[in-house]
């Protein structure tokens, strides 16, 4: 085999091999996302203060199978910077059973707040695979940027 037919064909490797590469990385996230199946949606209301570490305290309801559920949301965390008042509402997927709901979360955030004027996002998930997405509304003066251990229990 000539030099030039070994330089071309690793050349057509090479960019098939790209090509794979780049269908794989795009599609990665499509397949990194767990089977959500939306099960009720609920809102939350909490006060949340933070100095580097953050501590939260609230209630919330739930909506599922056509009934609401009331229960109270408090915890921990780090990051952020300030006190603020927090609306949150959202969608809650994978919950088959009532008793699923209750317990320890984990949470990711961002969000900021200046007055009136603040917004942010919330992802919460449990050990029994329930999880919140959650948009936020704050009120106060802070930046929220961290991880949280969230508990929620039922009144």
């Amino acid at each position: 085999m000539s030099v030039k037919r070994v330089g071309l064909l690793g050349r057509r490797q090479a960019l098939v091999g790209s090509v794979g590469l780049v269908g794989t990385a795009l599609a990665a996230p499509a397949i990194a996302q767990p089977h959500r199946v939306k099960s009720g949606t609920v809102s939350i209301e909490q006060v949340q203060v933070a100095f580097f570490g953050s501590g939260n305290v609230g209630s919330g309801t739930l909506h599922y199978e056509g009934r609401n559920y009331r229960f109270s949301v408090g915890g921990l965390g780090v990051g952020g910077f300030g006190v603020s008042k927090m609306e949150a509402y959202g969608d809650v997927y994978n919950l088959k059973e009532l008793r699923q709901f209750p317990g320890a979360y984990g949470q990711a955030r961002y969000g900021a707040a200046y007055g009136d004027q603040g917004k942010g996002e919330m992802w919460l998930e449990n050990t029994n695979g329930v999880m919140i997405d959650l948009k936020t509304r704050r009120q106060g003066l802070a930046v929220s940027l961290g991880a949280d251990a969230v508990i929620i229990d039922f009144k």
